[in-house]
């Protein structure tokens, strides 16, 4: 959608999983759209270098999200939410499903 912009699917899916959850760690991103980790490490740190994400250790894992002083970052935001509107809407599910620990035993659905 807009791999054009972005210059490659990865970073297409990297950015679009950033928008919808506001930060993620590699492995995650990687799972959710079942990439190479390195792929996805790859196109973060190059968004890093490049000023448009910045990172912080949350014990062992690097954490990535949008940096708040990115010049253009407003902009980016709005167009990842408008390409965010126009996907499947199993892929947005999947996006916005933000599970963090195993349910517990017994819970029920």
């Amino acid at each position: 959608m807009i791999e054009a912009i972005v210059g490659s699917e990865g970073a297409e899916r990297v950015l679009l999983f950033l928008a919808a959850r506001g930060g993620g760690y590699p492995r995650e991103i990687a799972a959710c759209w079942s990439m190479d980790v390195s792929t996805v490490q790859n196109q973060l740190l190059r968004m890093e270098r490049d000023g448009l994400l910045i990172s912080r250790k949350v014990g062992r894992t690097r954490v990535f999200e949008f940096n708040p002083r990115y010049v253009f970052k407003h902009e980016v935001e709005a167009l990842l939410g408008k390409a965010l509107t126009h996907l499947p809407p199993d892929i947005q599910a999947q996006l916005t499903l933000q599970r963090k620990r195993p349910r517990r035993t017994g819970k029920p659905l």
